[in-house]
């Protein structure tokens, strides 16, 4: 069982950053791959980073290739998404996830955080 918080969300103008933070609890963190997916209103969730817990290699959605950057600190047990460059349509409500394998698929991944609000202004 993993537990999941997000925070790090926030209103910030076009052009800013935000780092988004998501604690996770057990012993066995390091071993799930983490990714990043977001919803904002009135669409689908959608992906948006993925690491994966043995190579760290990295995938991003084409939207934000280039502007976010997803880690990982083991020893704090937990995910970031350090996002630069923000736009108004970046706005959305951001989850971290935990998968058993490394996937961009939301429905590979079994544990889900609640949620923090990024809101981008032009």
């Amino acid at each position: 069982q993993v537990q999941l918080v997000e925070s790090g969300g926030g209103l910030v103008q076009a052009g800013g950053s935000l780092r988004l933070s998501c604690a996770a609890s057990g012993r066995t963190f390091s071993n799930y791959a983490m990714g990043w997916f977001r919803q904002a209103p009135g669409k689908e969730r959608e992906f948006v980073a993925a690491i994966d817990w043995r190579t760290s290699i990295t995938y991003y959605a084409d939207s934000v290739k280039g502007r976010f950057t997803i880690s990982r600190d083991n020893a704090k047990n937990t995910v970031y998404l350090q996002m630069n460059s923000l736009k108004p349509e970046d706005t959305a409500v951001y989850y971290c996830a935990a998968a058993r394998f490394y996937t961009i698929y939301a429905s590979r991944y079994d544990y889900w955080g609640q949620g923090t609000q990024v809101t981008v202004s032009s």
